[in-house]
């Protein structure tokens, strides 16, 4: 029996380093937020209008760089958003007004909104459906390793050679990465270095559904509809464990950064783990005899119940045990982004998914800049009551629930997600 090979595995490596990059260059602004606000006279409400800018053109980046890519391939299109995106971070040295930032801030938003549709699509281009969900879940998990390894690097820098270096020196590693992706990336009928047999297995389940892929076609079917519904309740949990965990641990454990960092590393190594293992489960049941959807439908249940201890964080008293408890929701989490992303390449055709990668991803957006509203809203009320911990308490109640939510209406949207 020939062997299959392993450069798909390859492919993924590549795209782990991409995402990697992609989270680490838009960590620096809030790690070095201190040092920023000081030079350049920031107020609180400059940086959310900063962030808020982000935000916005990260979701029209989703939408209009998955377009292109599906237009244009993979090679090229990622090649686009991430020189785009490396430029932006790097001429965040450069600027010298609030304006200026907000500006390099958008045009970063708009390129590393095309990270995720591009690296669904390249999987879907390398993977039979058994594998995919595992190869997005490692991809994935690059996202998480940024946030542990970034402060380490992003402070190191600073302290060595200040605030407009940390912004050259992770911006041009973008570029570094550019050269890998030329030498090794190509689509799989073209890279020479593929063997036949690998070839026929990438191919082994391809030939399905249909290529009616206009944007006003997707935008009409019930499972476009059911992923933006999976993304808009789910994506704003990940975005309050990113933003708001530092200062629960403050406010819960009474510890400032320099003291809370091991935990919340803690926190992004066992979600990192999550996005391995909730990809490989569902490509487990499909090897198993599962239908697809079928698989992928049950793991990410799992990973809704797995997200529901959280809400017991109220009654922890002391700091591991609440760490345990959002380290399972945070692997549940990216164990449900493994599959939610793959779920797209199982029922829409290659040309199509980027496209509905970014059209899903911007209702995720969406919801990241609703939820924080809500977020605001409770810990000021309960800020004002003096018991600013049970504004979190409510907020985790949550947390813990929307992912039931959101399985429920993707269920009751579209039960079947039938392959386009």
């Amino acid at each position: 029996m020939q062997a299959i090979g392993k450069y798909r595995w390859v492919i993924v490596t590549l795209l782990f380093f991409a995402t990697t990059i992609n989270y680490l260059d838009r960590q620096v602004i809030g790690l070095l937020k201190d040092a920023l606000a000081r030079d350049l006279h920031w107020s609180e409400k400059d940086y959310g209008r900063i962030v808020t800018a982000f935000s916005a053109a990260y979701a029209i980046g989703l939408l209009l760089l998955g377009r292109i890519t599906d237009k244009i391939g993979t090679k090229v299109g990622y090649s686009i958003a991430i020189s785009i995106w490396s430029l932006a971070a790097i001429a965040h040295a450069f600027v010298r007004t609030t304006f200026g930032f907000g500006a390099v801030r958008s045009t970063l938003g708009l390129g590393e909104g095309g990270n995720f549709p591009a690296a669904i699509k390249v999987v879907a281009e390398w993977f039979p459906k058994k594998e995919r969900a595992f190869a997005t879940g490692i991809f994935n998990s690059g996202s998480n390793i940024a946030a542990v390894i970034g402060p380490f690097l992003v402070m190191w820098i600073y302290e060595s050679y200040g605030w407009r270096a940390a912004f050259i020196w992770t911006g041009a590693i973008g570029f570094v990465w550019l050269i890998f992706w030329w030498i090794f990336y190509a689509v799989p009928a073209r890279q020479w270095r593929l063997g036949k047999a690998e070839l026929e297995y990438i191919n082994s389940d391809a030939g399905e559904g249909s290529d009616a892929t206009g944007l006003g076609r997707v935008l009409t079917l019930r499972q476009t509809w059911a992923l933006i519904a999976g993304r808009f309740f789910t994506d704003p949990i990940w975005w309050f464990y990113l933003f708001w965990i530092p200062s629960w641990l403050n406010t819960t454990f009474q510890m400032d950064l320099q003291h809370s960092w091991i935990y919340v590393s803690v926190i992004y190594v066992v979600a990192s783990l999550g996005s391995i293992l909730g990809g490989y489960l569902s490509g487990w049941l499909i090897k198993k005899g599962w239908a697809v959807y079928k698989a992928r439908k049950t793991a990410m249940l799992l990973c809704a119940l797995c997200v529901v201890p959280v809400i017991f964080i109220r009654w922890t008293t002391g700091v591991w045990p609440a760490v345990g408890l959002i380290s399972l929701a945070a692997a549940a989490h990216q164990a449900w982004g493994a599959n939610i992303f793959t779920v797209v390449s199982d029922v829409f055709p290659k040309n199509a998914v980027s496209t509905v990668v970014g059209i899903n991803g911007m209702g995720g957006c969406i919801g990241g800049i609703l939820f924080p509203l809500l977020v605001g809203r409770v810990l000021e009320h309960f800020h004002l009551l003096g018991n600013l911990r049970s504004g979190y308490d409510i907020l985790f109640i949550v947390c813990g629930t929307m992912y039931l939510v959101a399985w429920a209406l993707m269920y009751l949207i579209s039960p079947k997600m039938e392959k386009i």
